[in-house]
């Protein structure tokens, strides 16, 4: 984005924090399981192509992408290390996929025959649908998809590179649809080897699972949230040592006293109960501030965490600044990593009651995007 001036807000991205969660997180799998960094949806709102170079410096084996746009992207970027990609539609051009050496993933056989038909001997790898029910071959179709595959390979007409899946509700430690999951994912790998497919990588666990399921890590992780230091299981884990790498930071744009019964923003859903004073801060709806944070989350103004009133607009939203009347220009941050006392991304989603996937991947709009590289602990 071309700036005319200052950053009314923007977020900043530290890449030491990325670089410091892929290499803890490596810690907590173990040495010998293979660690995938994913970098979808613009790298879950923090730049998709620095944090791909940030984890790849810290180890990253593989990244992981949903579109091949995104896995192309960081082709063109320079990225030549192993990358898969896993949600494609029909007709999609696998062709420059192929080309540039990116490991796809095929649900059925149709996927598997038009991917065998974009070049020479491409990288596939398998998904199963083991309960989420969503994308990946379902358990009727398994006997189908693994007798075509290891046809295929026979026929040196592509290479099998893994068989993986995803768990439905990792992030609840004790729910049953893990163990069923995983025992079903072990049925599909045993039924895969009866058949002449030799699985490459087996891999199940995403970011709470390579935490909390140790039995679900098998050959590979893939660790999409807590790369980027938030927590993928609130309540269920404990000094992870992950650092948050998002901030995002507006600069006051006025305050001014209000008095009592005075209602505040659209509607007013908020409404004075005494003589206080208010601030404005430059950023909305439009740049992704959900409007459900009215009067329930909070943003730190100068060195006080200050409640957000009324409801947030396209272009700003207002906060209680109890009486003061700190000058225009004064910081604020909306959140941050916590280490400095200002509220994080998991202080939101619990304020407007979602998770902190979302919080992070929806900030954007009109806001730049600024990367630091500072110690983080």
């Amino acid at each position: 984005m071309t700036s005319t001036g200052p950053a009314r807000a923007e977020i900043v991205v530290d890449l030491a924090a990325i670089r410091h969660n892929v290499r803890r997180l490596r810690e907590i799998v173990g040495p010998d399981v293979a660690m995938m960094t994913v970098v979808k949806a613009d790298g879950y709102g923090h730049g998709m192509v620095p944090v791909a170079r940030a984890a790849r410096e810290a180890g990253a084996d593989w990244l992981g992408v949903a579109t091949l746009d995104e896995a192309l992207a960081l082709r063109a970027a320079g990225d030549d290390g192993r990358v898969l990609c896993w949600l494609a539609v029909p007709g999609e051009d696998y062709d420059v996929a192929v080309a540039a050496d990116i490991d796809l993933t095929a649900y059925t056989i149709e996927e598997l025959d038009e991917i065998v038909e974009a070049g020479p001997r491409p990288r596939v790898q398998l998904k199963l649908d083991t309960g989420l029910a969503r994308g990946g071959a379902s358990r009727a179709d398994w006997l189908q998809l693994f007798s075509r595959a290891a046809e295929l390979e026979r026929q040196g007409a592509l290479d099998i590179t893994g068989i993986w899946s995803h768990l439905a509700a990792s992030d609840e430690p004790a729910h049953p649809a893990n163990d069923a999951q995983e025992q079903a994912f072990l049925e599909a790998v045993d039924l895969a080897a009866t058949l002449g497919v030799q699985p490459g990588l087996r891999h199940l666990a995403n970011s709470a699972a390579a935490v909390l399921r140790p039995s679900a890590r098998f050959d590979l992780v893939r660790c999409g949230i807590a790369s980027y230091g938030l927590d993928p299981a609130p309540g269920f884990t404990h000094d992870l040592d992950l650092v948050p790498a998002m901030s995002v930071r507006a600069r006051l744009v006025m305050s001014k006293p209000i008095a009592a019964g005075d209602g505040v923003s659209y509607g007013h859903t908020w409404v004075a109960e005494r003589d206080t004073s208010v601030g404005i801060i430059p950023a909305g709806y439009a740049e992704g501030i959900p409007r459900a944070a009215g009067n329930a989350a909070s943003v730190r103004v100068g060195d006080t965490w200050r409640p957000i009133r009324g409801r947030v607009c396209m272009d700003q939203f207002v906060v209680d600044l109890d009486g003061e009347l700190p000058p225009a220009g004064t910081e604020v941050v909306l959140f941050g990593s916590g280490l400095h006392g200002e509220p994080t991304a998991q202080d939101w989603a619990v304020a407007v009651d979602t998770i902190n996937y979302e919080i992070v991947t929806r900030v954007g709009g009109r806001l730049t995007r600024r990367y630091v590289d500072e110690t983080t602990s």
